[in-house]
């Protein structure tokens, strides 16, 4: 194997604490992941080519699809602080049975919210960034009314004009129009009212009304309107776009509610055309998921026959061919040379980019995956999140005993194959009320309790049940 020296570059305590720690706990950094990034660059490039298309006034949609436990959560960060370099600005959120891209009891609102408040740019990383967005915008508007000698006011409302074809443009308007004089009369009541009002934090058009005088509020019905009204404002304020990341699109898979994954799955076919046909101008998507979330003709997006035919794999990318031009990517998976430099990289993460610190030599290195091989097979690779906790373990054990041998600790490491929880039996108890409502009972399962003689079910795979 080649060596697994990194560069020499220094290490930040932040960043070097930020990777240990949140590998140790099986979660992916916020911040350097450009320290343990290994291999994938044809996926990358192609990303960075979706970025570049976005920055253009154009728009993209990636569907990143890996096993569980191969890194989609890191690939999906490391694209989100690629578009941040590029001047976009990210939301990102995972998905979850109180957030998804459609429903009638909140569950898009809410959504939305999450994906605000992660809001970041180049200058505010870590989310938060609404502020400073509005805050751009009027900026630059008040530039432009000193050079013109007319209202500031006069002036937003000028450029946010263009905001008026699009569904809900005038109150949007209406809103950023308030920020400003929230800013002119010293109100932080008012410019706090605007940004809940910008983050979907209004449950009620009442209460909107009573804060903002608008009649409208970012709920379920318009969640995706809004993303795309959104963009072009950001654009307005001098960004180039907005890149969306949305991880955990399993989460739609394991709806047992066969109406409400069907209008999820709607409202994914919806964004996908508006993106492939280019109509939703500075905007891109980027959605996480797991090969059964895709292809599962039952409950997957193959269930639904729209998606089936847009998202059709290249039939002549076989054989060693490849295509990274459709909205699928299928990340391909770390090989064992690239495992091995990736120990390689986080050996020098812990020791702070200082190679006189190293805890273990590259021998210890190849006992290790030897040892994880011999332990749960080409998983150790293929699904190296179990792998990389351990090792970290293994390196935080070697610092805090130094008279420990690294080669007597090596069989003594655990390292569990990945098991995908999506795969377990779906739970049909904590299907929301506003789903159930909607006519279409829950899908059968041995615990289901008994139907009741002569009633019709709509249930995946069985139309009626007469008992």
């Amino acid at each position: 194997m080649t060596s697994a020296k990194p560069s020499g570059d220094r290490v930040r305590p932040r960043e070097r604490d930020a990777v240990i720690q949140s590998l140790r706990a099986g979660v992916v950094p916020r911040v350097g992941q450009q320290h343990i990034q290994v291999g994938r660059a044809n996926e990358i490039s192609a990303l960075v080519t979706d970025i570049d298309r976005i920055s253009d006034g154009g728009s993209a949609i990636r569907f990143v699809i890996g096993e569980y436990g191969a890194g989609k959560s890191f690939f999906l960060n490391l694209v989100r602080s690629i578009a941040l370099e590029r001047k976009l600005v990210t939301v990102h959120a995972d998905l979850s049975p109180d957030r998804r891209l459609h429903a009638t009891g909140g569950q898009a609102r809410s959504l939305y919210s999450e994906l605000m408040r992660n809001l970041s740019t180049r200058a505010k990383p870590d989310g938060g960034a609404m502020p400073s967005v509005v805050e751009r915008f009027i900026s630059e508007s008040l530039v432009l009314a000193r050079s013109r000698d007319v209202s500031p006011e006069a002036v937003i409302r000028e450029r946010l004009s263009n905001l008026q074809e699009l569904t809900g443009g005038y109150d949007f308007a209406e809103i950023i129009a308030a920020y400003w004089r929230a800013h002119e009369n010293g109100s932080e009541q008012l410019s706090a009212d605007v940004v809940r009002w910008l983050r979907g934090e209004f449950s009620t058009r009442t209460d909107a009304r009573a804060a903002l005088g608008v009649r409208t509020i970012v709920d379920d019905g318009n969640f995706y309107d809004q993303l795309k009204l959104f963009a072009r404002f950001v654009r307005m304020a001098g960004f180039s776009g907005v890149l969306v990341c949305l991880d955990e699109m399993v989460n739609l898979y394991k709806l047992s509610n066969t109406k409400a994954r069907n209008s999820n799955y709607e409202q994914v076919l919806r964004i996908l055309n508006d993106c492939l046909q280019g109509s939703a101008d500075g905007l891109g998507f980027v959605m996480g998921g797991t090969p059964d979330m895709l292809l599962d003709t039952r409950r997957g997006m193959y269930s639904y026959p729209a998606l089936q035919s847009r998202l059709a794999e290249n039939t002549f990318a076989a054989g060693g061919l490849v295509d990274y031009s459709g909205p699928v990517l299928r990340l391909a998976n770390l090989s064992p040379e690239d495992m091995y430099v990736l120990l390689g990289k986080l050996r020098h993460v812990f020791a702070s980019g200082e190679p006189s610190q190293y805890l273990v030599p590259d021998d210890a290195l190849v006992a290790f995956m030897n040892h994880c091989a011999s332990k749960v097979g080409d998983a150790y690779f293929r699904t190296p999140r179990n792998t990389i906790k351990e090792f970290v373990n293994l390196l935080a054990v070697l610092e805090q005993n130094p008279g420990v041998k690294w080669s007597d600790l090596i069989d003594r490491v655990e390292v569990a194959d990945e098991f995908n929880p999506d795969l377990e039996p779906i739970d049909d108890s904590h299907e929301s009320a506003s789903d159930l409502s909607s006519g279409s009972s829950n899908e059968l399962h041995p615990r289901t309790p008994p139907v009741q003689p002569n009633v019709s079910t709509d249930d995946d795979e069985l139309t009626n049940l007469k008992l």
